[in-house]
């Protein structure tokens, strides 16, 4: 039990034997003592004043004293107004830490056969373009969530949905038999997926000179030049075709999409993500036409005079829903109508969660009411982890114009960087270890800062400002995770096994409680799906440890027990932002 609960439950019971009434815990839950006042935490008496009939400070003072005799880890408190705060007994703080450094899952709840089964989709990268700075924030944020939703004892399924077809496939498909002259990536000295990107520009860039020649031809509008354009007529063909099962278009897909699986799989490597299941829409696709077909029979959907279905959404307050287009050819909402099925059919899953960015709000509002029309009972059970989107300083990325900031790229210069702002650091080191390390900390610099900031939030990348050693970022925790490792290998005959009875000071009992915090930062990051949270938790840890550290003296501490004491509680704060950190996928080095 942690001590806020502690001393609820005794302010309850005080409560109760003083006044004779019954008040929930929640109302008297204790809060960190602001840094001006004496205490650890305090407890706020103005909601118990109806309770009470006393002045503020009577009731405060009441209150404390009935717990200070009967809760053995209060040593006592001060009352300033309504606010009655407490100071915890070193001997508690002694006590949890044993229990704490007893403990290797501190923090970490494991799943059980009762667990439910949670599926979180990430990623969803297309197959027209390699992955960019958008994705990389996408795949920590999903890879790091499923962490957190493990750490609180869920089942997870981590899945991807990969968008291998479709008119922009068809684009780069057209654009390479046009123009590739039959490259490859072994001929071109590329990864597939960066080659496929290449003619996806290309495209945009031959697309935009065909409109601009037949507007100033024709003299006509862009809008009416587009209804013109003969390559985006044979794009669409193309698309027609693919869903026909045409062999020399499908041939020529299942070629450069086997190009671009080899390198995404390349850069998912790189960032340290996985996934349980890959899905893929042109698998997916199918089932969710022939969901749509069957919604026409049950009046769910309607066929225009064109031949395009639809549905009317205008009676939940929204509008009406493109599903099939008049040629037969799906659109993304079918697809994952048909995705959503097939999940449900392979997995037992008692929740779905979308790790999809928050410009497609709309669309998940759609797919939650329309698998509910369709009979599905989990159709509104569905959550869409809505996060904002990464902006550079010069703007937003644009992919057909290739100006998008490429995962591969940043993962490179990240550990560059890295490597050079380390390079005294790791000079002694072999250089085999120095790159290890340079990795470690270039990619733990760029996923803690895009972890750190609010999910929902939007958010200005700048990588020059996650590297560095002080402040809030990656390195710094990573540093101080490897000063401990350097204490604790220096720390001779040190036997963490052997509980040193020393009371800890002001100092110490304050850094046991900020590792104490740990499983409630866990549990609240999973309650509002925060990496964030467990991000400057790290944070706030690392700090208070590297003054501690600055204050008092650790290996040089001539009194054993003292001594014993700081290994201990240095090694369970080590352990425990290494466990922080695991849980945004960022590794720690053992020396730097």
């Amino acid at each position: 039990m942690t001590i806020e609960n502690i001393i609820a439950e005794g302010v309850v019971k005080a409560v109760k034997e003083l006044y004779g009434a019954d008040v929930e815990p929640k109302l008297v839950a204790p809060s960190a003592t602001k840094k001006e006042f004496e205490g650890d935490l305090t407890v706020v008496v103005f909601p118990l004043l109806k309770i009470s009939r006393k002045a503020p400070d009577a009731t405060a003072t009441e209150i404390g004293e009935w717990i200070g005799k009967n809760i053995d880890a209060v040593e006592r408190f001060n009352v300033v107004k309504g606010f009655l705060n407490i100071i915890v007994s070193p001997a508690f703080w002694l006590g949890l830490l044993h229990e704490i450094a007893a403990d290797p899952d501190f923090g970490i709840r494991k799943a059980d056969d009762s667990s439910d089964l949670v599926m979180v989709e990430y990623s969803s990268p297309n197959t027209n373009k390699p992955l960019h700075l958008g994705h990389v924030r996408n795949n920590l944020l999903g890879y790091s969530l499923s962490q957190i939703l493990k750490a609180n004892g869920h089942k997870v399924v981590k899945t991807n949905i990969v968008n291998d077809r479709g008119i922009h496939i068809c684009k780069s498909m057209l654009a390479w038999k046009k123009w590739g002259e039959n490259a490859t990536p072994e001929s071109a000295g590329k990864k597939g997926d960066h080659l496929i990107g290449d003619f996806y520009v290309a495209f945009d860039k031959h697309y935009k000179a065909e409109l601009k020649e037949i507007m100033e031809r024709e003299n006509i509008s862009e809008e009416e030049a587009e209804k013109k354009s003969a390559l985006m007529t044979e794009a669409r063909e193309m698309l027609r075709k693919w869903e026909a099962g045409d062999e020399e278009v499908r041939g020529l897909w299942k070629m450069m999409n086997g190009w671009v699986y080899a390198g995404f799989d390349e850069t998912y490597r790189r960032l340290g993500v996985d996934f349980d299941k890959i899905y893929y829409e042109s698998d997916t696709y199918l089932e969710g036409k022939d969901l749509v077909l069957g919604g026409i029979e049950k009046g769910i959907m309607y066929r225009k005079d064109d031949g395009s279905v639809w549905a009317d959404l205008t009676g939940d307050g929204l509008d009406h829903k493109l599903l099939l287009r008049a040629d037969g050819t799906s659109v993304y909402m079918t697809q994952d109508i048909g995705t959503a099925k097939l999940r449900y059919q392979d997995f037992p899953i008692d929740k779905m969660i979308y790790v999809v960015g928050n410009e497609q709000n709309y669309h998940f509002q759609v797919l939650s009411l329309l698998l509910d029309k369709l009979g599905f009972k989990w159709g509104k059970d569905l959550t869409h982890f809505s996060y904002g989107m990464v902006e550079l300083p010069e703007g937003k990325m644009k992919s057909r114009e290739g100006t998008v900031v490429d995962a591969d790229d940043l993962i490179d210069t990240m550990v560059a960087s890295a490597a050079e702002m380390g390079a005294e650091r790791f000079a002694e080191m072999p250089a085999e270890e120095s790159a290890e390390i340079s990795r470690m900390v270039g990619l733990g610099a760029l996923k803690y800062f895009l972890l750190k900031v609010d999910p929902r939030k939007n958010m200005l990348f700048n990588p020059k400002e996650s590297i560095d050693f002080n402040g809030n970022t990656g390195p710094f925790i990573q540093y101080t995770y490897a000063r401990i490792r350097s204490v604790i290998r220096k720390a001779e005959g040190f036997d963490p096994a052997v509980t040193p009875q020393s009371e800890p000071n002001a100092k110490e009992s304050v850094l046991i409680q900020k590792v104490a915090d740990f499983p409630s930062v866990v549990a609240e990051a999973g309650r509002n799906y925060s990496p964030a949270l467990i991000a400057n938790y790290a944070y706030d840890l690392a700090k208070e440890y590297n003054q501690f550290y600055h204050d008092y003296s650790i290996l040089r501490e001539e009194n054993e027990q003292k001594r014993n004491l700081r290994l201990l509680l240095s090694m369970t704060v080590g352990r425990t932002l290494k466990s922080a950190m695991s849980l945004l996928g960022i590794e720690m080095p053992e020396r730097m």
